[in-house]
């Protein structure tokens, strides 16, 4: 990976990388939530906004960085 860098100037506000596990948890509170949801015969079954919010994650933004430099820009 010696030679890959970025191709724009986004960054995201927190040193977290990537949101693999934040998205895995809300996807499992989801699942378990429409699987209960179902065995009680409810009609309606839940969003996934309601389960989640993508400002709970850990890294929940990104913006543009108009100085930043050829080192900042290698991954």
């Amino acid at each position: 990976m010696s030679r890959s860098h970025r191709k724009n100037k986004i960054f995201g506000h927190t040193c977290k990388n990537s949101e693999k596990w934040d998205k895995i948890n809300a996807n499992k509170k989801l699942r378990r939530l429409v699987k209960v949801r179902i065995a009680k015969h409810y009609e309606i079954l839940p969003l996934q906004k309601e389960v989640s919010h993508r400002w709970w994650f850990a890294k929940y933004g990104k913006q543009y960085w108009a100085n930043a430099e050829k080192k900042d820009m290698s991954k």
